[in-house]
């Protein structure tokens, strides 16, 4: 623990580990042996002098003032033990407020009890710091449990992992129910979207992107720590966003008439655009990501109607050059709004999660622990911590649109195809143009009638 020892040039911190009185040691009044030290004497006192007042020699007073100093080298190591039990107290309760996940392993919570008993040990007369602990303790297990229980309901309402691509119809029928049926209003889908991306992104917590770190750490020291770092609300997030990549996959690709699916295309790249207005980046990223996936951008003739130069803007927001330059400086922009906004709609800012994700990583990856000095590296876990505590803050905004769930119930719950069926729905919209993707027609069509 990080607790053990700290550098002697903190205030106030003990030099080297907090460690208990061994009674085996000399305490510092046996420098001071009964014997070495003569009794007081009494001196009968001079006429006018009072009577009944006692008085010490001038060999006596120094020895008053001997066994005084020597008192007091006993009780300063317990005062200042005393008030290093506060801080430590005050520290753990910080702590396990802020990241009680942090104590989930066995390992952790049993070097925070072996913690806690010596810091009782050093008071014991203080029932203060008692009561503290005990309370301390009391509400980490209460929030581990109700995380536990959280963690078990999520694990029982998520979906079986397997393909949900359905088995695809050679012509879906025409009254199939497709996005433009439920919303034709790309700001209401930019919208809805975003209430999705805020209720996602609110179930994350700071521990979760620690965990991140932490499995980074666990893989460089050839150590499994696979329950810890399996955390639902990650997965479910960066899961959203497939979902919604091949959503809009499949709402182009099933689309049976070309001018249909035009209009679907260019309702899509309106729906990216508003997105960014309003500073939800991931849902603009997912939008971009599934029009650029292999089945919807090999529609030529399809592409050849579509207003492209929407879409081209959408594309340099968001060119991977540079290390996302561009995208970096939007997010930079819409940062200052929502610190400077005047109404919640300006507070909004959801970032690329997938790109943020990469910035933790690379920040721990490249960014060694400890100075050359062997001094721990306070700038580089600073700079961790300023990312997460900001992306927290963005996880805080309400979202200020009006909910639709007639149309978030269709972005849920709308069947997907799988990669093998957008494949096979593209072919069949526009037909294959070499060697190559006939044969990859053929070998799909097989696969999926085989299945059927």
């Amino acid at each position: 623990m990080l607790l053990a020892s700290a550098p002697p040039s903190v205030p106030g911190w003990p030099c080297g580990p907090l460690r208990l009185p061994d009674p085996a040691v000399p305490s510092p009044a046996s420098r001071f042996p009964a014997s070495r030290v003569p009794p007081l004497q009494r001196r009968r006192p001079a006429a006018g002098a009072g009577a009944g007042v006692g008085a010490c020699s001038s060999r006596g007073q120094r020895n008053c003032r001997s066994l005084d100093a020597a008192a007091r080298m006993l009780l300063e190591p317990q005062a200042k033990l005393k008030s290093f039990s506060a801080k430590i107290v005050q520290l753990l309760k910080e702590w396990t407020e802020a990241f009680p996940y942090d104590f989930q392993d066995e390992k952790a919570m049993a070097e925070l009890k072996a913690i806690t008993h010596r810091v009782t040990q050093c008071d014991e007369e203080n029932g203060t710091v008692k009561k503290a602990i005990a309370q301390m303790t009391q509400s980490l297990l209460l929030s581990l449990a109700a995380r536990s229980q959280l963690q078990e309901l999520r694990e029982k309402l998520r979906p079986p992992a397997v393909d949900k691509g359905p088995i695809l119809k050679t012509k879906p029928p025409a009254a199939q129910k497709d996005i433009l049926g439920v919303c034709c209003d790309p700001l209401v889908l930019a919208q809805q979207l975003t209430h999705i991306e805020l209720d996602r992104v609110s179930s994350i917590y700071p521990e979760d992107l620690m965990q991140i770190v932490s499995h980074m750490d666990s893989l460089d020291n050839h150590r499994c720590r696979g329950d810890l770092t399996k955390t639902y609300s990650l997965e479910a997030y960066d899961n959203w966003f497939n979902c919604l990549s091949m959503l809009v996959a499949t709402e182009v690709c099933r689309v049976v008439k070309k001018k249909h699916r035009t209009r679907m295309l260019e309702f899509f790249i309106d729906v990216a655009r508003e997105c960014f207005n309003i500073g939800n980046f991931n849902s603009m990223m997912a939008i971009i990501s599934g029009m650029n996936l292999s089945p919807v951008a090999r529609l030529k003739k399809t592409w050849s109607k579509v207003k492209t130069a929407k879409f081209d803007v959408l594309e340099h927001h968001m060119d991977p050059s540079s290390n996302f330059c561009n995208y970096r400086t939007a997010l930079q922009g819409a940062t200052q709004r929502s610190q400077m906004a005047n109404s919640s709609r300006e507070k909004i800012v959801i970032p690329v999660f997938n790109l943020f994700v990469k910035d933790i990583y690379f920040l721990h990856k490249i960014h060694t622990n400890h100075l050359p000095n062997g001094h721990i590296n306070f700038k580089k876990f600073w700079e961790i911590s300023r990312q997460i505590h900001e992306f927290m803050t963005w996880t805080q905004v309400e979202c200020p649109f009006e909910k639709d769930k007639k149309i978030q119930s269709y972005l849920l719950t709308a069947p997907i195809y799988s990669e093998e069926a957008l494949f096979v729905a593209s072919f069949e919209s526009e037909g294959p143009e070499n060697h190559m993707e006939k044969d990859s027609w053929k070998t799909l069509r097989t696969t999926l009638l085989n299945r059927a």
